[in-house]
């Protein structure tokens, strides 16, 4: 099950939830006001590379350095 992350659409609290596939947020309230139907939200994530690729100073220490406009490219 993913852990899904929802925007009040009321208080504009963020909260995440683990959900089946694909939930919507309609049967959902917000935790901090109760308001009901939350908008599901794009969530940011991050990938933790290993303490080998970290000390490499290559491809894999973060986008900073990478010029390409795509970010798929980079096998991050």
């Amino acid at each position: 099950m993913p852990i899904y992350e929802f925007r009040c659409q009321k208080c504009e609290h963020r909260f995440e939830k683990l959900c089946s596939m694909g939930e919507d947020g309609k049967n959902l309230n917000c935790p901090e006001c109760e308001s009901g139907n939350p908008k599901r939200v794009m969530s940011a994530f991050r990938a933790k590379a290993s303490k080998e690729e970290e000390n490499s100073g290559g491809a894999s220490s973060g986008c900073g350095s990478c010029s390409s406009s795509n970010c798929g490219s980079c096998g991050l």
